[in-house]
């Protein structure tokens, strides 16, 4: 498996990320973003669709939009607590929403990596990703 300090440390290094969030225009940007750097991403507008990618497919980190219409980021979170698959994925939260720290927590606790707010600092964006 890729480590993930190479995105900063090394040109080349690809890393695997799946991008999940209703606004194509953030999905847009941080694809081209992150293509840029040549890292293999993966795009989908939807909850359930992403859902079904994470549980088929393994990703060095997944971006995910809390507030998908229909099927939730949370959603999403607790369909892979079900089947223990949570920690098997490096997810980064992405809201625009301010969670409440009993959210957070909860949702750490779940194994979720970290949290980060709209609008993104793709600089910090990269730093988490690959700490």
């Amino acid at each position: 498996m890729v480590e993930f300090w190479c995105i900063s440390k090394q040109r080349g290094c690809k890393i695997k990320v799946l991008i999940i969030d209703d606004n194509e225009t953030i999905t847009s940007a941080l694809s081209k973003f992150l293509g840029f750097r040549k890292h293999d991403c993966t795009v989908v507008n939807d909850g359930r669709n992403g859902l079904q990618l994470i549980q088929n497919q393994k990703f060095d980190v997944v971006l995910l939009d809390l507030a998908l219409p229909n099927f939730t980021g949370i959603d999403i979170i607790n369909e892979l607590e079900k089947v223990g698959k949570v920690k098997d994925q490096k997810i980064i939260i992405l809201t625009a929403s301010n969670p409440s720290n009993e959210q957070i927590n909860d949702l750490l606790k779940k194994g979720v990596h970290s949290f980060q707010t709209k609008p993104l600092s793709v600089n910090t964006l990269v730093e988490v990703m690959s700490s």
